[in-house]
């Protein structure tokens, strides 16, 4: 698995937000692996959270971040992989409980609940938060991964 790959993907709703995003990530030095959308056309949000999903399977990527409306469809779709974590956060908050307690490997962002600079912070606590193992761990281990 890669771990300095991140992989990205969307629907048309979060298409504006993943590229403001990816172009944050590109600037850090990660390697970014786009799943698509590549443009603000009607498409359906499984078709991307699986695409993303079996990126990380397959070890194309050590994480990911997808973006929807709200967030919930897309997470859906990729959490029926079983080599996947995936959390909504809201902020960063949420992300880095994500990242201690859940050891979540993709974060996923509902562009149409919070801003820019909010998604922006978000994605940062969610990739500088390591995962805390102890009591998370056995539990992690009950998700079958």
């Amino acid at each position: 698995m890669n771990a300095k790959v991140i992989a990205v993907a969307s629907d048309h709703a979060g298409f504006d937000l993943k590229e403001a995003l990816k172009s944050e990530l590109e600037a850090d030095g990660y390697a970014v692996l786009d799943l698509g959308t590549h443009n603000g056309d009607s498409v359906d949000y499984p078709d991307f959270g699986i695409a993303l999903a079996n990126a990380i399977a397959e070890g194309k990527a050590g994480q990911g971040l997808l973006v929807c409306g709200t967030g919930i469809g897309i997470s859906i779709a990729a959490n029926r992989n079983p080599a996947v974590r995936a959390a909504v956060c809201h902020d960063v908050t949420t992300a880095r409980l994500a990242r201690q307690h859940n050891d979540a490997n993709v974060l996923v962002l509902g562009s149409r609940i919070i801003g820019a600079s909010v998604a922006s912070e978000t994605l940062r606590a969610f990739l500088c938060t390591e995962f805390e193992g102890g009591r998370h761990a056995r539990r992690v281990e009950k998700l079958g991964l």
